[in-house]
């Protein structure tokens, strides 16, 4: 069994003419669930990572366990108005729209190393908002690790200045 063999393909989800993958069979399965967090960790793990930064939601489904094994804080980076304190926001292109994102001013210390976290990587941009909010916040991205990558969609190319690891291509 192989990591593809828990990702679920949703045809014209949550839009006309995307394919959704649907993680959902990985979660439920804790063997599998485990192996992705481990992996998603493993090429950071002597990084000096001084903060887990996750993007909601699904991020944080990863996010957070990472946090837990290296011992370090979590920072979660949200959509508009739904953190309570002063945020940084930026606005990005999703595959199918505009969203915005935002992190608590106070989230990070000057030169954290940040290892930053979500579930996929498609064209981009949230990826790229989410550097930007660290990076304003003061820390400096030391990775991204994703869950799954469209490599068709090319996102890397507007994340060139950082080290990405995927576990799962499409």
């Amino acid at each position: 069994m192989n990591y593809k063999d828990f990702i679920r393909s949703i045809p014209d989800f949550p839009v006309e003419g995307i394919l959704f993958r649907d993680i959902t069979p990985l979660l439920n399965n804790s063997e599998f669930y485990l192996k992705a967090v481990n992996d998603m960790l493993k090429p950071y793990l002597t990084k000096g990572i001084d903060a887990v930064a996750a993007i909601e939601s699904r991020g944080y489904l990863f996010g957070a366990p990472i946090a837990q094994i290296l011992e370090v804080p979590l920072i979660i980076i949200r959509k508009p108005g739904k953190l309570p304190f002063q945020t940084f926001k930026v606005d990005h292109q999703l595959e199918y729209g505009e969203s915005s994102l935002e992190i608590h001013t106070d989230s990070l210390s000057s030169d954290d190393n940040v290892l930053l976290i979500d579930d996929l990587l498609a064209t981009g941009g949230t990826l790229a908002a989410a550097t930007k909010l660290i990076e304003k916040a003061g820390g400096q991205v030391s990775g991204i690790s994703v869950l799954i990558e469209l490599q068709e969609l090319e996102g890397r190319k507007s994340l060139s200045n950082y080290e990405i690891n995927s576990i799962i291509t499409y």
